[in-house]
């Protein structure tokens, strides 16, 4: 679609508001560039632009009718070059917006007068003579006292700077004052009118229950508010007459809350358990913590309120004239950021809506900020230790290994390769992660590292979370090194005795050059004589220390992490923001993509139909249950009632077997090697089969419940068939009614890429569960959201890589230091060199 661009001279400004939601929209669908009523979203978006007004500031209307350019464009962008358009947008419409909005500034001989529109940020000077120190304990603030300091402190507040620092969960927006006859339902606002009739009782049919009943009127209409109050206090005759006289008729009175419709008729309605301040007499300017402002929403605890914690924040916030904004003037001016005592300020009361959305930008940089600065330290710091283990990356026995290979690597994969030769050949420990999606070839990979190695005289380890898993590699491992003849051997929590004896003495001597295993390979008995490399696959399962007590098995050993869990860009930076990344983003040459169907529970004869026929056709099929993580007992009786089921039923002709976590080892082996050599034709299984289970011949996954699963965790599932040259079906049973689950599971039947596919689920889900909240190691953060401040922290990032270039040892800012040694090792749980 084509447009004549408007005059900008007379065009009338965009829907700011609706511009916000587009976005916003856009985000939140996945970038699919919506259509809407009228317009596809690019189509509105470059007609929006293209009417900011010509006299906003110079620059902001050259880079919105750049960006405007840029909008038409957007169908042939890439899904990441649509991100990265639409979060820049998001982040620069609101400072276009004020630069726009601004008042005139005032004639210098006729000042005009305007009424605030909302409290002072900060209490009536007279409280604001004396600044409380950062370090005053709460029991020594004014207006606080010892026992709310004592409710306080279970939240872990004990001083004026953990105030500051505990920033709002949400906000309830009062600043609007509207009239009485103009409430609308589902807004929230504030009235201001006297009290035409007011009444406070005991409720006749529950003597503990006190209504407060209130009806306000102003020059357009009037209003009857009700609230209601539980307790003997509320209902002792001295407090109802008290409240008699606080709200007697001709008082001025403010009240805020959402507008709704009332029990008193079907066209009244009223504000929903209203705040109320009493106003005096002179109808002054409301100065109030509650009415007519944005008001914070904190989480609380048992004997902490809401008017608790306001009051004490309020206390609290003379101190920010002491805090000192440890990042650079001239950082902050590149990233248009808010100085930190006016952001710490406007983040708990803020003035408007645009104030509120500067502050939050500046601190939710200050939270990614400090995190990469802190990985960045610590990847230098890991470049400055120095390693005797310098591998060679050529040998004879790597060239026995290269050519015992029955298949050509991919172009990604030599890539890989030649980065992780390149770090075995200098004198600081390698410490990269490789990503690659399901059946990219990541093991083949590790296996050249770890031939380089032993080709050196080293020793290598190869630890992975489960026993299957474990077990995988160390078949594979067994059939090249046999070749290579080269022992190696598994040690997991079902080694025999005798036989961990025998690998302990081995490994000690130096006789066994690798070693494959579980947990238990950073058992303290385990010793290495030489250990040179070690391998961690599907790291982010393992917690930072068992990473830790592995490399310690050696003398600073080189560090190979990898993963089959693709992961976005933002959790990589969050969690690997300290490692040299490498993916693996081809496949190897001649994998169709798995067909893969979202079928309703009614729709299971076809699936079963399906597999008869691929069945019939020599093919093999994995049935897949959910884990029901409340009792493994209730998922081993799923499982073996479904295999017992799909065994007697519906597939006589077949033999089905049974997979679950709760075998032993030799048990899991058995149906593994059974399903592997064709002697089972269907495997019934719980996800214990999510990774490790190599079956090039099994073309039909059918997952049943699979709403219950992650996207990610379907995709590492799919990943089990489509190894071979046949077409592969994935068959996706979905149990649930709603919206969410059908737009979840109609992802993977849209999309075979695995990055794609995790930064969807991270959007539905969340981080923590795309990844297993387990073992994540995900920071805290008290304001910064992965999904919705990714172009904060590529930002951030930014900002933290000019400033180790310029100044490495931070020697200029002394303040940065001290406060990244702080902020580093809480959100981290760790320590930084500073």
């Amino acid at each position: 679609m084509t447009s004549s661009s408007p005059n900008p001279d007379t065009a009338t400004p965009p829907d700011w508001t609706r511009l916000q939601q587009a976005l916003a929209v856009e985000a939140d669908r996945g970038f699919n560039n919506l259509q809407g009523k009228q317009y596809r979203f690019h189509e509105f978006l470059s007609l929006s632009l293209h009417q900011i007004p010509a006299d906003v500031p110079t620059g902001d209307y050259d880079r919105w009718q750049r960006l405007a350019q840029r909008f038409r464009e957007y169908p042939d962008l890439s899904y990441g070059d649509r991100r990265h358009l639409v979060a820049e947008t998001r982040q620069t419409l609101p400072r276009t917006r004020l630069s726009y909005e601004a008042p005139p500034e005032p004639s210098p001989t006729k000042a005009v007068p305007t009424a605030p529109r909302t409290a002072p940020l900060i209490a009536p000077t007279h409280h604001t003579a004396i600044i409380p120190h950062l370090d005053l304990p709460l029991s020594k603030l004014n207006g606080v006292g010892p026992r709310s300091a004592q409710n306080l402190a279970k939240l872990n507040l004990l001083t004026v700077q953990d105030l500051l620092y505990y920033y709002p969960r949400d906000y309830i927006d009062y600043a609007r004052q509207v009239n009485i006859r103009d409430l609308e339902e589902g807004s929230t606002v504030t009235v201001v009118g006297s009290v035409k009739r007011f009444n406070c009782f005991t409720s006749p049919k529950n003597k503990k229950l006190t209504i407060f009943e209130l009806v306000l009127r102003d020059r357009s209409g009037e209003v009857k508010l009700s609230r209601f109050f539980a307790g003997t206090r509320y209902s002792n005759r001295g407090w109802q007459e008290s409240q008699k006289r606080i709200y007697a008729p001709g008082t001025t009175v403010a009240a805020s809350g959402l507008v709704k419709l009332s029990t008193y008729g079907p066209s009244c309605k009223t504000l929903q358990d209203p705040e109320l301040e009493v106003l005096d007499r002179s109808n002054s300017p409301i100065e109030s913590l509650n009415i007519g402002r944005v008001l914070p929403v904190y989480s609380l605890t048992e004997g902490v309120g809401s008017d608790t914690l306001r009051r004490s924040v309020i206390a609290a916030l003379p101190a920010t004239q002491q805090l000192t904004d440890p990042l650079p003037p001239s950082l902050r001016e590149q990233y248009d950021l808010l100085p930190l005592p006016q952001a710490i300020s406007q983040i708990h009361f803020p003035d408007d809506g645009d104030q509120l959305a500067l502050a939050r930008c500046r601190l939710v940089f200050d939270e990614f900020f400090y995190l990469q600065l802190g990985m960045l330290r610590r990847r230098q710091r890991q470049r400055q230790e120095q390693t005797q283990i310098q591998l060679a990356p050529t040998g004879e026995l790597l060239d026995r290994f290269y050519q015992l290979l029955p298949f050509a690597l991919t172009q990604a994969q030599q890539r890989v390769i030649k980065d992780i030769l390149n770090d075995l050949q200098q004198p600081s420990p390698m410490n990269r992660l490789v990503q690659g999606d399901v059946g990219s070839g990541k093991t083949v990979v590790a296996v050249v590292a770890l031939v380089a190695a032993i080709q050196a005289g080293y020793q290598g380890a190869l630890m992975a979370p489960t026993e299957v898993l474990a077990e995988q590699h160390y078949r594979k491992l067994v059939d090249w090194f046999t070749l290579l003849h080269l022992p190696v051997e598994l040690l997991t929590g079902s080694t025999k005795a005798a036989k961990r004896r025998t690998i302990h003495n081995q490994l000690a001597t130096g006789e066994l050059p690798l070693l494959v295993g579980t947990h238990a390979l950073i058992q303290e008995a385990v010793t290495f004589n030489r250990l040179g490399l070690a391998v961690i696959d599907e790291q982010h399962r393992f917690g930072v220390q068992q990473r830790a007590l592995l490399q310690q098995k050696g003398n600073n050993p080189h560090v190979l992490t990898m993963t089959a869990t693709p992961i976005p860009r933002t959790l990589a930076l969050t969690l690997h923001g300290d490692l040299e990344v490498s993916q693996i983003d081809e496949l190897p040459p001649g994998r169709q993509a798995i067909q893969t169907t979202v079928l309703q529970g009614r729709d299971r004869p076809h699936a079963y139909t399906l597999i008869r026929r691929e069945v019939a056709q020599g093919r093999q099929v994995y049935v897949v249950l959910p884990l029901v993580e409340e009792s493994e007992k209730l998922d081993l009786k799923s499982a073996i009632e479904e295999q017992a089921h799909l065994q007697t039923k519906i597939f006589p002709e077949f033999t089905v077997g049974l997979l679950h976590g709760r075998m032993t080892s030799a048990e899991k082996d058995r149906a593994i090697t059974a399903f592997r050599d064709g002697e089972t034709a269907i495997l019934v299984s719980t996800t214990v089969v999510e990774v490790g289970v190599d079956v090039p011949n099994a073309t039909v996954m059918l997952i049943e419940e699979a709403d219950r699963f992650g996207l990610a965790q379907l995709h590492q599932l799919r990943g089990r068939v489509g190894r071979g040259a046949a077409q592969s079906y994935c068959l996706l049973i979905n149990n649930k009614k709603g919206d969410i689950a059908s737009q979840r599971l109609k992802v993977m039947e849209q999309s075979q890429d695995g990055f794609f596919i995790s930064e969807m689920d991270m959007r539905f889900r969340g981080p923590g569960e795309v990844l297993g909240t387990r073992q994540s190691g995900l920071p805290d953060f008290a304001l910064a959201s992965l999904v919705n401040d990714q172009d904060v922290l590529y930002m951030a990032r930014q900002a933290a890589e000019d400033l180790m270039a310029q100044d490495p040892q931070l020697q200029d800012w002394p303040d940065l230091r001290e406060t990244l040694a702080y902020r580093y090792q809480r959100l981290m749980g760790g320590s930084i060199l500073t």
